[in-house]
């Protein structure tokens, strides 16, 4: 690829490499995990000067670390923070292809994009300086985006820890200092079985669980509606999928539907269990029963906008605001772990999991050369 600029070949060459999350796709096991992008990331880093580290998170799956000493003592340390994973695909999606200024595969956009443009902001300041006086610089290739996030709260939970770190999404180059949380339940109906053909001798779970369906559709959004975030906007809730009984000639015994709420600052399970207490009780349907469908915590991400070092990479971004998006992102673990996080990288959120998934060679350069702008003011 003699045509390209170090940037684009770094990418072709990420989307090149499989790197499935294992925990979304089991009949693919020679595409799965992310230890294969790691390796590569090592060599491309050799003779750079960088110290590397592996962080174990799963058994098979760590986080890779790379890192930029300061010319003197350390005051403040920044991370730069994509994530290495990828939804599953078919074998030819890892086969890049380049058309129209675009790169063509999948992970191109979600979020090899980020990855390509922040190691290379970091591989171009190792190489050409100047080095920060004060700060550290680290990279680190986060594993399990794409299912529970292991990566990221383990390098919450055990360090190290930063004035702010970058989490590489899709974000059309806008700075994101907020996003919504994802909390998921499940409600459950019982009946009792019966024959098809005698309904009346039994209840139908089924039938139980529509006057819930017409609430949360009908009368929940106009609660949700009432609350609104000035970046965000108001929360939302999803029914995304339904199930119940065994067979059409027997009467359903159970049922049950999965919710996906969005949530905002100042909303956490407790609140949202209540109010859905409460409205049950206003539309005399049973209490409900909830159980949780996710275990770990998903809570919205809100970043003080005014942050020295948010205001800095700001401005390295030629933009004026920061903004607010509806996806939940490591942004959110990081920031749990007590590091200012926030979200930025090329691409557009729409590209991400799609099946011709793909990202802009010119965004995939503007993102590495903000990166490298940011690092440049660093002190």
């Amino acid at each position: 690829m003699p045509r390209y600029s170090k940037v684009t070949k770094l990418l072709f060459e990420l989307v090149s490499i499989p790197s499935i999350n294992p925990s979304l796709s089991s009949e693919q096991s020679s595409m799965t995990g992310e230890e294969a992008v790691a390796t590569f990331l090592a060599d491309y880093v050799k003779g750079l000067g960088v110290s590397m580290q592996r962080q174990a998170v799963l058994p098979g799956r760590s986080n890779i670390l790379f890192r930029i000493k300061p010319k003197g003592k350390t005051k403040h340390r920044i991370m730069l923070t994509p994530h290495l994973d990828v939804v599953p695909a078919e074998e030819n999606a890892f086969k890049p292809k380049i058309k129209k200024g675009r790169l063509h595969g999948r992970g191109a956009c979600d979020t090899k994009g980020s990855v390509a443009a922040f190691l290379q902001a970091f591989c171009n300041l190792a190489e050409n300086g100047p080095l920060p006086k004060q700060t550290e610089i680290l990279f680190v290739g986060l594993v399990d985006e794409e299912f529970n996030q292991a990566g990221s709260r383990k390098l919450a939970r055990s360090g190290p820890k930063a004035d702010l770190a970058i989490a590489g999404e899709p974000t059309g180059l806008k700075l994101v200092t907020s996003h919504k949380g994802s909390f998921w339940l499940q409600i459950k109906t019982k009946g009792v079985a019966a024959h098809g053909a005698t309904p009346l001798n039994g209840k139908n779970a089924i039938q139980a669980m529509s006057p819930i369906l017409k609430t949360l559709f009908q009368d929940y959004p106009k609660i949700l509606n009432k609350r609104t975030h000035p970046l965000l906007g108001s929360p939302t809730l999803n029914v995304g999928k339904i199930s119940g009984g065994t067979q059409p000639n027997i009467v359903a015994e159970h049922c049950s539907i999965d919710l996906d709420r969005r949530t905002i600052p100042g909303e956490d399970e407790d609140s949202i269990k209540r109010e859905l207490y409460d409205l049950f009780r206003k539309n005399n349907l049973p209490a409900p029963h909830f159980t949780l469908s996710r275990s770990v915590p998903c809570p919205p991400l809100e970043t003080d906008p005014n942050l020295l070092f948010v205001r800095s990479l700001l401005r390295a971004t030629k933009k004026r605001k920061t903004y607010g998006v509806s996806y939940f992102t490591d942004a959110s673990p990081i920031a749990m772990g007590g590091t200012p996080a926030v979200v930025f990288g090329p691409g557009n959120i729409t590209q991400a999991h799609a099946k011709d998934e793909w990202v802009s060679l010119e965004e995939v350069t503007n993102a590495s050369q903000a990166i490298l702008n940011f690092l440049h003011s660093l002190p």
